[in-house]
């Protein structure tokens, strides 16, 4: 069988002699094929060509929700991949936006951006809005013997870690309420149970209603939200907002209404040059989200999503251009479908 078979291969290269177009075949078939290093730089030019990241949140908060839905939706078909990437919150993403290699856009609130001024001037020309997501509110939550916010004087009052929106926007808010509080930064699951002991006062919140930690947890009768109402202070950032027995029935009676406020949240890129490859990257992900917001709006995604609106404007930056055109080309339609 061995003698054979050694045979074959002999008549075959001899063949080849005879008939060079055989062995020819063989070398243009051979050199056709692309070595296994270009083809894995093909693979990796398409991924990276087509690849969003985006700097969203902490697990626990509302950001990091809304971008895995976001990606979902835009990488339906496989024309575009969004990376919804784990941080320490929207005020920390304007760093991530400005130096971090990867991120294409982010999820920031609109306040953050007061902090960011004096470190980066003209801010403003590095960071431009793609849409307004959703409005984070404030939760103020006290214990039972804290009646109003100047019982909070002096008090022990928790924003959670640095790097959140809390942390930042807390402070700020407080700030211009010219209320002094003793303020701690720790990890509000933690300090939940030192409140639940009486080692805290407070705990402040800002994220988008509701709360899991309010709507589904048990709390002894006293714990309760502080009013904050709007005004000329805040009308520079903040927009009106409301907690209800609809978001927080357990500690919310069904006729009573708790007016706050809210930090605009907003998705937002880096001011890359239109003749950029990224800049291309950020445009084709506007076109595949925006085409496909009514998904967004349908069942099986965050019901918030039925109120964003995408012609909503951002006070003090400039819309991304891919947006903004989108928008003009879609103004007719967009406008009757959204008041």
């Amino acid at each position: 069988m061995i003698f054979f078979t050694r045979l074959a291969v002999v008549l075959l290269a001899l063949f080849a002699l005879v008939d060079p177009t055989i062995a020819q075949s063989r070398r243009a078939s051979r050199d056709a094929r692309p070595p296994v290093a270009s083809q894995e730089s093909q693979i990796r030019d398409r991924l990276n060509a087509g690849t969003i990241g985006l700097a969203a949140g902490l697990l626990e908060g509302a950001p990091i929700h809304f971008a895995t839905e976001i990606a979902r939706v835009v990488n339906e078909g496989g024309d575009m991949q969004v990376l919804p990437i784990v941080t320490r919150g929207p005020t920390e993403n304007v760093n991530d936006l400005l130096y971090l290699k990867g991120i294409d856009i982010a999820i920031i609130n609109s306040d953050s951006l007061e902090e960011y001024k004096s470190q980066v001037p003209q801010i403003q020309e590095r960071i431009a809005y793609i849409f307004s997501l959703f409005p984070s509110e404030l939760h103020i939550f006290v214990r039972p013997e804290i009646k109003t916010l100047a019982d909070l004087a002096g008090k022990k009052v928790n924003f959670n870690t640095q790097g959140t929106a809390a942390a930042y926007s807390g402070p700020l808010i407080f700030s211009r309420l010219g209320i002094d509080v003793d303020k701690m930064f720790i990890p509000h699951p933690v300090a939940l149970e030192q409140m639940r002991r009486g080692e805290i006062a407070a705990v402040v919140f800002i994220t988008s209603k509701p709360v899991d930690a309010f709507a589904k947890g048990k709390w002894e009768e006293g714990f309760k939200f502080l009013p904050v109402e709007y005004g000329p202070k805040f009308q520079d950032y903040y927009i009106s907002s409301y907690l209800d027995a609809a978001d927080y029935p357990n500690l919310i009676a069904k006729d009573q209404r708790i007016a706050t406020i809210a930090v605009p949240t907003i998705l937002a890129s880096y001011k890359w040059r239109p003749d950029s490859p990224r800049y291309r990257r950020v445009a084709r992900f506007v076109e595949l989200l925006f085409g496909r917001i009514d998904k967004l709006r349908s069942a099986g995604f965050d019901p918030k999503w039925k109120d964003v609106n995408l012609n909503t404007q951002v006070p003090g930056l400039e819309r991304v251009q891919a947006a903004q055109e989108w928008l003009d080309r879609s103004a007719p339609k967009n406008q009757s479908a959204r008041p």
